[in-house]
């Protein structure tokens, strides 16, 4: 985006400042230069210097957020602009690829009209969203790191904090969660592609396209409620232990999850009003109130799936409650932590024969062993001795659990990143929707949206990551 900048600026070099081709260099130069600190030392606990780090660490993460609050402050003053200059296209508002973003406009004798100036000027529009996110993203990043200065690790990591295993997408999963997910995918980009063309298009149609919006966020946002109370239910089921260890890192991602759901919870809540309270009751009206409400309903049944699981241990750390039966007349003694080392076996029961009354069963062992047979059967009986024999039950692994799960958090991934794309690159039925505006008034209204939209952006953007840390510990 600094590129694009700088060859936008560069285009009017004769009439503008050399702060304005100076700024966007500056700019790329701390973006890469954070984004290699990052890279090498996100997961460092400093203990040395400790006043002089947190007080470095602190001063980019505060820069980080005024970037990001410089860039939605800007939009808000150009959607307020293109407003108060074209009074007839009040109904589709969108980022434009305005240089006044990035301060003030060009002046009136700098003209775009060559192609490489459009190409820069588009550009710029794009990369927009990922410039928004970059900043958000890298401030929670040294928010850990400042948490983590001076900070003694415990000599065994728990939980939310352990060394994932490599991660083999759809491997275990029942393939439902993430072919629907696709095919909401593709459906959604479909939807926003009309969208934009019915709304921004000259002679564009565009309630049938807020129509076909609200109907497409409707049913998503639905079926999402629905997967996460499900996996909600499940977890009520899974015998993994709660992880209670304190770690800045989940606690960050908790808080995030609930700060930013906030942004998302106030536009709802002004919409449910305004269509309650406002005059026109048509199927638009129901539609935009039906879409706040499961807007809600979503963000808060999510975030109980997500928050539920990164409070789970890893997989593997089942509470073993109950212990081999004691026979008749003998003891069993069996490795129980070895059985997850195990190769997957069938559900059922394998005898093991005693003789003389007393059995040692070496779990260790059971890896030089051929495949489980189907069937139980006994082993080692010694017909000269007692015919006692004592059963190991080899406790089934919840593996349709595990793959209920990952379906569950593919699928959730999935549709978070279409209702991510949607509103980052342009869409804003708010106000292609003229209730609001019309209830609120266009200032007040669009300082709400302006500033509560980048965090719901934000929201999608951070439940994707978190989602697929949750696929990793299912």
């Amino acid at each position: 985006m600094d590129v694009f900048k700088t060859g936008y600026y560069s285009s009017f070099f004769e009439c503008q400042s050399a702060i304005k081709i100076l700024h966007p260099l500056t700019q790329a130069v701390f973006v890469i230069v954070q984004t290699y600190f990052l890279w090498v030392s996100a997961k460092d606990c400093i203990h040395v210097h400790l006043d002089l780090t947190r007080c470095g660490l602190m001063f980019t993460l505060t820069t980080n957020l005024a970037i990001w609050m410089a860039a939605v402050v800007d939009e808000s003053v150009h959607q307020t602009h293109s407003y108060d200059s074209s009074h007839s296209n009040t109904s589709h508002l969108r980022l434009a690829p305005d240089p006044e973003r990035a301060g003030s406009s060009v002046g009136g004798d700098c003209s775009c009209n060559t192609a490489i100036c459009q190409i820069f000027q588009q550009g710029y529009f794009y990369l927009y969203p990922f410039n928004i996110e970059y900043s958000l993203f890298a401030s929670t990043m040294l928010y850990v790191m400042w948490k983590n200065v001076g900070r003694l690790l415990a000599s065994s990591t728990h939980g939310h904090g352990h060394t994932p295993s490599q991660i083999s997408l759809f491997r275990e999963t029942f393939f439902a969660g993430p072919i629907l997910g696709l095919m909401l995918f593709v459906v959604g980009l479909a939807v926003f592609i009309i969208y934009e063309v019915q709304v921004s298009g000259e002679g564009g149609r565009p309630e049938q396209a807020l129509v076909l919006y609200y109907s497409f966020n409707i049913i998503c946002l639905g079926l999402m409620t629905l997967v996460s109370l499900s996996g909600s239910v499940i977890y009520r089921f899974d015998r993994r232990a709660m992880d209670h260890h304190k770690n800045p890192t989940r606690t960050l991602d908790v808080a995030l999850l609930m700060g930013a759901a906030l942004g998302q919870y106030a536009i709802s809540y002004y919409s449910i009003v305004a269509v309650v309270v406002g005059t026109p009751r048509d199927l638009l009206g129901g539609l935009n109130l039906a879409h706040a409400l499961l807007m809600i309903a979503q963000h808060t049944f999510q975030n109980v799936f997500i928050i539920e699981s990164l409070h789970r241990g890893p997989p593997g750390a089942e509470s073993h409650d109950t212990t081999p039966k004691e026979s008749c007349h003998g003891l069993t003694f069996a490795n129980v932590d070895a059985l997850h080392t195990l190769p997957a076996c069938p559900p059922t029961p394998r005898l093991v024969g005693t003789s003389h009354g007393l059995t040692f069963a070496n779990i260790d062992a059971l890896h030089t062993l051929p495949a489980c047979p189907p069937t139980p059967r006994l082993v080692g009986t010694n017909p000269g001795g007692p015919q006692e024999a004592v059963a190991i039950i080899l406790a089934p692994r919840s593996h349709w659990r595990r793959r209920c799960l990952k379906d569950m958090s593919l699928f959730l991934l999935l549709c978070n990143v279409i209702l991510w794309i949607m509103p980052a690159f342009g869409a804003r039925p708010h106000f292609s929707n003229t209730v609001e505006v019309d209830f609120y008034g266009y200032s007040l209204w669009a300082a709400i949206v302006n500033i509560c939209l980048p965090f719901g952006i934000f929201y999608r953007m951070h439940a994707v990551s978190s989602l697929l840390e949750v696929y990793v510990l299912s």
